[in-house]
């Protein structure tokens, strides 16, 4: 286990967290993002993108994990929760980062094209927003990269 100086689980660790919900996606077909809530310290919440399996466009592994986060919570307000995501959340995801008052996203994969918390546009830090969520990138990118794109060379050969 990754720890920091002062002997908490630090990012590494969690993100190696949700690489594993990650590679469950991966097995299920759906596109290998996964997530996890961190409340002091403890695991309260973990997803995986479920959108195929579910026939849901807003099954995310963000929006499923903030979810089970509340209800870990007991509340909507997630002030002291982080969310560790394979990959940067997109305007959906991230939107409802700011809405439930998310306190810090940690992610893996940045996307120049699609994120929303940095990579195309910045919802997580809006200027005047209501709420801005403390935001990390690249956390094990690589890592998280891999898997990604195995995910798609695979579903690619498996079409021809």
């Amino acid at each position: 286990m990754h720890e920091s100086e002062i002997g908490q689980p630090d990012d590494l660790y969690f993100m190696n967290l949700a690489l594993e919900q990650s590679l469950l996606a991966y097995r299920e077909g759906e596109v290998p993002v996964g997530a996890i809530a961190v409340y002091q310290n403890n695991v309260i919440a973990e997803a995986y993108n479920q959108i195929e399996q579910l026939k849901d466009a807003m099954a995310h592994a963000e929006m499923l994990v903030l979810k089970k986060a509340e209800d870990a919570v007991g509340d909507w307000r997630l002030n002291d929760v982080t969310v560790y995501v394979t990959k940067e959340p997109c305007s959906m995801c991230a939107g409802a980062m700011v809405n439930c008052r998310l306190g810090k996203v940690v992610f893996g994969i940045r996307d120049k094209k699609y994120g929303a918390a940095g990579g195309a546009i910045n919802i997580t830090n809006l200027n005047g927003s209501l709420h801005n969520v403390v935001t990390v990138g690249g956390i094990l990118e690589t890592e998280c990269l891999e898997i990604f794109q195995r995910f798609f060379k695979d579903l690619r050969s498996r079409k021809k």
